[in-house]
């Protein structure tokens, strides 16, 4: 049995007075793209400052590969890549020297063709003689995660790696995030972007207020936990009482139901025949309604 390549194990974080993990608990398996959400202030930096040795852990444990994760760490911590969310800049280094020194620090063997072959697959092979200062902020970013990758690491930690990106190249580091997958790369995903890690990811955890409030393959969260929204329109004025029923009169009626309640089995309960109906507009759940489910105040 593979060994997993990320397991966090009760961990726990103080700052003073103030618990920013409390008990967190997950692994990230072989050549998954695992999604870790949460609001502003959930604890995320903190556990990814943990992982990267930033930061010393309150309490609990953090292996990668089955190697307890510390300071002196040397072989667990090469085998993790790490994009940051802030873009560094390094001054007056050129593009390649940059993924030249970062090569060297692992003695990287046959570092020139491992460059080159990132730089190309990320559409910065003509930038890399350019002073990194003279980089646009997209480049910037695809530097990062060149530099991330130029070890040959087997896990990636990947924290808001398209903030602050257009479209177009967010969607270019999703295709480049796939094919990671694909080559049997593990990846942690930390975004704001709901909609990218509904996309991307295999599973997905919810941390809030430091605790972990869910954690499941992302299309069964989405099954559980999110509502189908259903609007009806019918060719005669009707009165309508549901549980599920949102908003709605005469003729015109809004429903949230479970994702996976037919709507045949709606319209029965409504007693509405077929024949009523003149137009009806489904709208299936989606991560957000999760996301809001378990952040929300209150919410458990």
């Amino acid at each position: 049995m593979s060994l997993s390549p990320l397991q966090v194990t009760n961990l726990v974080k103080h700052y003073g007075p103030v618990r920013a993990l409390n008990g967190v608990s997950f692994s990230v398996q072989p050549g998954e793209v695992f999604g870790l959400l949460g609001p502003n202030g959930a604890g995320k930096t903190s556990l990814i400052s943990i992982v990267t040795t930033l930061e010393k852990a309150t309490g609990g444990q953090v292996h990668v590969f089955g190697e307890p994760l510390g300071k002196e760490s040397a072989v667990a911590k090469c085998k993790i890549g790490w994009v940051p969310q802030e873009i560094i800049n390094h001054g007056y280094f050129s593009t390649k020297e940059i993924l030249e020194f970062h090569a060297g620090y692992y003695g990287v063997a046959q570092a020139d063709v491992a460059i080159e072959e990132l730089l190309r697959r990320l559409d910065l092979w003509e930038h890399k003689d350019k002073k990194v200062r003279q980089l646009s902020g997209g480049m910037k970013r695809r530097l990062m995660i060149a530099k991330a990758l130029v070890h040959r690491p087997q896990l990636l930690l990947l924290d808001e790696p398209t903030a602050g990106v257009d479209v177009e190249l967010r969607l270019k580091l999703w295709q480049f995030v796939k094919d990671l997958r694909q080559q049997g790369l593990s990846i942690l995903l930390t975004t704001h972007y709901l909609e990218e890690a509904e996309h991307l990811c295999d599973r997905v955890a919810i941390i809030h207020k430091g605790e972990l409030r869910a954690i499941d393959r992302t299309e069964d969260l989405i099954q559980k936990w999110s509502r189908k929204r259903v609007q009806l329109h019918l060719n005669r004025d009707v009165v309508l009482k549901h549980a599920d029923l949102m908003s709605g009169e005469g003729r015109c009626w809004t429903f949230m139901t479970s994702q996976n309640k037919p709507l045949g089995a709606l319209l029965s309960e409504l007693q509405i025949e077929v024949n009523d109906i003149v137009d009806v507009q489904m709208t299936d759940g989606s991560l957000e309604d999760v996301f809001v489910h378990f952040t929300q105040k209150g919410a458990l």
